[in-house]
C-alpha cells in the first residue's frame, strides 16, 4: 500500500468543489544581495558619504526580508548565546532613563542634548544585530562560505589600498554627494563630518611633528587598525586555502607584504598588539591539535619581522612610536574616570558617554578655539570596555562580553582555516576592547566573523 503525504497545495487541489481551500503560504527565500552589495560595493558607499550609514540603510531591507521569511513559515535561526545579546540590547534601552544624569566631574547636560548620540548608538547595535541574524540565516546555495570569505578578503584589500592612499596623499579629502544633500549647519557638525566626509588619513602631532596616519575607508586611524585585525585572517584563507590559481596566491602574498608598510606607519600600537595576539591564538590552537610546527612558524615570522625592522626605516618608526607616549596620560585619565564613574550607576550605567570638566591637570583646562583637543575628554571614548562599563554598567558589560565568549566556546572545535580565522577575529576584538570603540564598522566585521563561524558549524567544518 502506498501512503500519500499530505501537502497544503495538494489538499487544496484534491478538495471537492464545496470544500474550503487552505490558504497557500507565500514562498520566500533570503537573498544574498544585501550582504554582497554591502561588502562588495563598500568603496562606493564610502565615496558617496555612506561609509558608516550604509549599515543602517542595509538593515532595513534585511529586517523586512527576515519578517517575510518568518511569515512564509520558515524558521529564523538565532546565533548561539543570543539571549545574552538581547539582555545587552535591553540594558542599552534602559539607559534611556539615565541620560539626564550628571555624574560627578562631568560637563552638565540635558536629556535631549544626549539623545542624538544615544539614538545613534542604540540604532547601531540594532542594525548590526539584524546584519548578524540575516547573514547567519542565508542558505549556502545562496551565499556560499567561499563567496562570503572572499568578500571579507576583498574588504581587507580595500583597507590596505586605503592605507596606501593615506600615506601617499594624507590630506586627500572630498565632499561626498550625501554631504552635499545636508543643510549647511548639519553638514559642518563635527560628528556628522566624521560620518559623511571621506578622508584619506588623520594628520596628528606625533613624533615631534605632523604625522599622517591612514584611515580610509574607515574614517579614523584607530578604526582602520581595528579593521585590519578583523579582516587579515580572511585574506589568508581566501588567498591561500581557497585559492585554486597560483596568481591568486601571489596576489594575496603581495597584498600582505604591501600591508606591512601602512600597518607600521599607522603608528597604531593597538593594531600591532592585536596582530600579535591573533598569531599566538592561531599557533596555540594548531599546537593543541598536534601541529607543533605552527609554533615554530610563529617564531620564524617573529624573527624575520624583527630583522626587517632592524635593517629598514620601519624599525625607527616603531621605536619612535613606542617611546612616544603622549596619549598614555589621557587614556589613563579617562579610564580612571570610567571606572570610578561606573559605581554611581553600576547596574545599567549612564546610557551614553560624558565629557570631563576640564582636563587631567585642571578643571580650568578645556576646549577652546585655539586648542580644540584640550580638556573635556570623552569618558568611554578610549575603548569599548570602558564605554560599556560607563554607559551600560556591569549588566551591559557582562552580557556583551558573555555573548562573544559563548560564541568562542561553541565554535572551539572548529579547527578549519575558516574556523581559525573567525576565532582569531573574535579574539582580536577582546584585545581591541582596551583601546578601540566598536561601533560601527568594527562591530559589523566582528558580527560577520561570528556569522561565518555560525554558518560553518551549521553545515560541518570541512565544507567550504
Amino acid at each position: 500500500m502506498t501512503t500519500l503525504t499530505s501537502h497544503p497545495s495538494a489538499d487544496a487541489g484534491l478538495a471537492g468543489p464545496g470544500a474550503p481551500s487552505r490558504p497557500r503560504r507565500p514562498v520566500h527565500r533570503l537573498a544574498a544581495w544585501p550582504v554582497t552589495g554591502l561588502l562588495l560595493l563598500y568603496p562606493l558607499w564610502w565615496a558617496l558619504g555612506l561609509g558608516v550609514l550604509i549599515f543602517f540603510v542595509a538593515a532595513v531591507p534585511m529586517a523586512w526580508s527576515l519578517i517575510r521569511h518568518r511569515a512564509a513559515g520558515h524558521v529564523v535561526k538565532l546565533p548561539p548565546g543570543f539571549l545574552l545579546w538581547l539582555l545587552f540590547l535591553a540594558t542599552v534601552g534602559f539607559g534611556l532613563f539615565t541620560l539626564g544624569a550628571d555624574p560627578a566631574g562631568t560637563v552638565p547636560g540635558t536629556w535631549s542634548s544626549r539623545s542624538v548620540s544615544y539614538a545613534f548608538r542604540l540604532g547601531g547595535y540594532g542594525a548590526l544585530t539584524v546584519l548578524l541574524v540575516y547573514a547567519g540565516n542565508l542558505e549556502r546555495r545562496v551565499l556560499t562560505q567561499e563567496r562570503f570569505v572572499r568578500l571579507l578578503a576583498w574588504l581587507f584589500a580595500v583597507t590596505v589600498a586605503g592605507g596606501v592612499l593615506g600615506m601617499a596623499a594624507p590630506r586627500f579629502e572630498f565632499t561626498a554627494p550625501v554631504e552635499l544633500l545636508l543643510p549647511a549647519h548639519v553638514r559642518h557638525d563635527g560628528f556628522v563630518q566624521s560620518l559623511v566626509h571621506p578622508t584619506a588619513a588623520q594628520v596628528m602631532n606625533l613624533l615631534g611633528g605632523e604625522t599622517p596616519r591612514p584611515g580610509a575607508p574607515w574614517g579614523y586611524t584607530n578604526t582602520w587598525g581595528n579593521n585590519v585585525c578583523l579582516l587579515v585572517g580572511w585574506l589568508a584563507v581566501a588567498g591561500f586555502w581557497l585559492a585554486r590559481r597560483r596568481r591568486t596566491r601571489i596576489a594575496a602574498a603581495a597584498t600582505l607584504l604591501v600591508a606591512v608598510v601602512p600597518i607600521v606607519y599607522s603608528l597604531n600600537r593597538g593594531l600591532w598588539i592585536g596582530l600579535g595576539v591573533m598569531a599566538v591564538y592561531v599557533a596555540v590552537r594548531l599546537a593543541l591539535r598536534g601541529r607543533l610546527a605552527a609554533l615554530g612558524l610563529v617564531a620564524v615570522v617573529t624573527v624575520g619581522l624583527a630583522v626587517a625592522l632592524a635593517v629598514t626605516p620601519l624599525g625607527d618608526v616603531v621605536n619612535a612610536r613606542v617611546d612616544d607616549g603622549k596619549s598614555n596620560g589621557v587614556r589613563m585619565y579617562t579610564t580612571q574616570k570610567a571606572l570610578t564613574g561606573m559605581w554611581e550607576s553600576p547596574l545599567i550605567g549612564f546610557g551614553s558617554t560624558r565629557s570631563t570638566i576640564g582636563g587631567r591637570n585642571s578643571i580650568a583646562v578645556g576646549e577652546s578655539s585655539s586648542c580644540a583637543r584640550c580638556g573635556n575628554f570623552t569618558i568611554g571614548g578610549n575603548g569599548q570596555l570602558w564605554q560599556l562599563l560607563y554607559a551600560h554598567g556591569l549588566l551591559g558589560t557582562l552580557s556583551y562580553i558573555g555573548f562573544f565568549l559563548a560564541g568562542l566556546w561553541r565554535f572551539r572545535r572548529d579547527a578549519s582555516p575558516i574556523g581559525l580565522a573567525g576565532g582569531a577575529a573574535l579574539v582580536s576584538g577582546f584585545a581591541a576592547m582596551l583601546w578601540y570603540n566598536a561601533l560601527v564598522t568594527p562591530l559589523a566585521l566582528t558580527f560577520l566573523a561570528y556569522a561565518v563561524l555560525w554558518r560553518n558549524q551549521q553545515k560541518g567544518f570541512s565544507e567550504r
